[in-house]
């Protein structure tokens, strides 16, 4: 089961990768300038944080015992790991109002790794990975992050939303008739409920209703106690009973390298869809580190480890509004209180309420602009067929990260395809005398546009002496340095001189390190 929203965009305006999308929703001092402080002091500021705190927490239980059982671990694991990640990274994270908790990304991930090895393997995988994370946040793995276009970007959020939507239809197939009707009311509630105040988040009225109606009129639906077995007792510190030795990092080692790119990458993605709503800067270097902080501290109590869930995000950030750490911070808090101390009540909540809210943040998270057929006809087929990779891996696997790769790739290759075919060579007119022949490169030679170089040049119909101008070119890698000295070669051979003017300084001092020196 996955998590996710995404930015709705007006679809009079083109988008962009920085564009800020349509207001958010919730109420009307939810603003950007929210800081811990402020809204202390603010009463109705701090009670947008609180309930959304709330609403989080109650879509967290039954998502966080779901993906246990991915895992193949007790429920206990996943609700403890939402626990943990939410509380520590309210503290050390970078994106303030962001949401982390367990996820199935990460539990497809360790998977492998509970049925060969067993829990403490597991555990001691989340603490291995989540020290990857702090090593490769102080690397600056972060600033990686502009490296992903924008049609990755719109990929990785409708393909998520999908994938939200898709992981809720078990709980309305062969279920009794009465979830339907339950499940319509939920979406009716949380449709119409805004248009008149945004004083309580409509998902908290939709649960607590829902949940009132099936116990007065004692309805028997699916309910969160269905889902697994909830704790009844707190998360304690413990370490891993592993034996410290070079078998234990050879068997948990790989995972946790995979554990930790693919939380970070779903973590960053997530900060940089919140700081594009939001229309705030995050820190996504603190982040990179504090995501892997959380998952030690997870890793030392007991959870299954984790990352950024965009869905909870998304309930967070834009359906109540909030905007700092303290709805983070309680998200965890009131999970924790609502699973041990009020267990037998949350227990009794319909599953019909909560996939209402889940189906409810897909749709707002589908970037429906990018789909329309105006914005279809408009971009680049290159760009849309990036957009569709990225989506069509990512559901096909269930896996962000093979998604966002394919999707990168994709891009580069359509990239490099572009922007070689803005290479040419022109030939000009040879000199009076008949004796030089001048050619004049344009455009950006590298591994891909330089590659028919060589055979754009008349060998045995030009004069003896060749002039290659690049005045309007930059060479950018060995490839186009060797194509370059191929021609001269060639030249050569017919007892021809080349000389190549008009270098800018980059491209000269490439060409003087490597022409000569790369083979014949």
């Amino acid at each position: 089961m996955p998590e996710t929203p995404a930015p709705q965009h007006d679809p009079a305006q083109p988008t962009d990768a920085t564009a800020a999308p349509a207001p958010v929703e919730g109420p009307p001092e939810a603003d950007t300038s929210w800081s811990v402080r402020s809204a202390l002091r603010s009463p109705r500021r701090l009670r947008t944080e609180v309930l959304g705190g709330l609403v989080v927490a109650l879509a967290l239980i039954p998502e966080a015992i779901a993906f246990s059982i991915i895992a193949g671990v007790d429920p206990r694991l996943g609700l403890f790991a939402s626990f943990t990640m939410a509380v520590t990274i309210a503290i050390v994270g970078g994106r303030p109002a962001m949401i982390s908790a367990a996820t199935g990304a990460v539990a497809l991930v360790v998977a492998p790794v509970v049925r060969d090895h067993g829990v403490d393997y597991l555990l001691a995988t989340v603490v291995l990975g989540g020290l990857l994370q702090v090593a490769l946040g102080a690397l600056g793995v972060a600033r990686l992050m502009r490296f992903i276009p924008r049609s990755v970007m719109v990929g990785f959020v409708n393909s998520l939303a999908i994938l939200i939507f898709v992981a809720q239809l078990p709980h309305l197939v062969d279920v009794p008739w009465q979830v339907y009707p339950l499940f319509a009311v939920g979406i009716v509630v949380m449709v119409l409920l805004p248009r008149w105040t945004t004083v309580v988040p409509a998902p908290l009225v939709a649960i607590v209703l829902l949940t009132a109606v099936t116990v007065l009129a004692a309805i028997r639906v699916p309910t969160v106690g269905d889902e697994g077995e909830l704790p009844e007792s707190l998360p304690q510190l413990l370490v891993p009973d592993v034996p410290l030795t070079w078998e234990t990092l050879r068997i948990v080692a790989p995972v946790a390298l995979t554990m930790a790119v693919v939380g970070l990458l779903e973590s960053l993605l997530t900060a940089k869809l919140v700081d594009d709503i939001t229309d705030t800067h995050s820190n996504k270097t603190r982040e990179a580190w504090g995501q892997g902080v959380a998952n030690v501290v997870t890793g030392f109590f007991g959870g299954m480890g984790g990352c950024a869930m965009i869905g909870q995000t998304m309930i967070n950030v834009k359906v109540s509004g909030a905007r700092t750490r303290i709805s983070t911070f309680l998200a965890g808090v009131f999970l924790l209180v609502l699973v041990v101390g009020l267990g037998d009540l949350v227990a009794i909540m319909p599953m019909a309420a909560l996939v209402a809210v889940m189906v409810m943040v897909a749709v707002g998270t589908f970037d429906w602009h990018s789909v329309r057929w105006r914005t279809l006809r408009r971009m680049p087929r290159s760009e849309t067929l990036v957009m569709l990779t990225t989506v069509g891996v990512t559901v096909a696997t269930d896996n962000l990260a093979y998604g966002v790769l394919a999707g990168v790739l994709a891009a580069m290759v359509a990239f490099a395809r572009r922007v070689a075919h803005l290479t040419r060579v022109v030939r000009l007119d040879a000199s009076d005398d008949g004796d030089r022949r001048v050619y004049a490169v344009e455009g950006e030679l590298f591994f891909a546009s330089s590659n028919d170089l060589v055979y754009q040049f008349d060998y045995t119909g030009d004069p003896r002496e060749i002039v290659i101008d690049v005045s309007k070119a930059h060479i950018w890698d060995a490839s186009s340095v060797a194509a370059l000295d191929a021609v001269a070669q060639r030249y050569e051979r017919r007892g021809k001189t080349v000389t190549i003017v008009g270098m800018n300084d980059d491209s000269a001092r490439r060409h003087s390190r490597l022409a000569g020196t790369l083979g014949g």
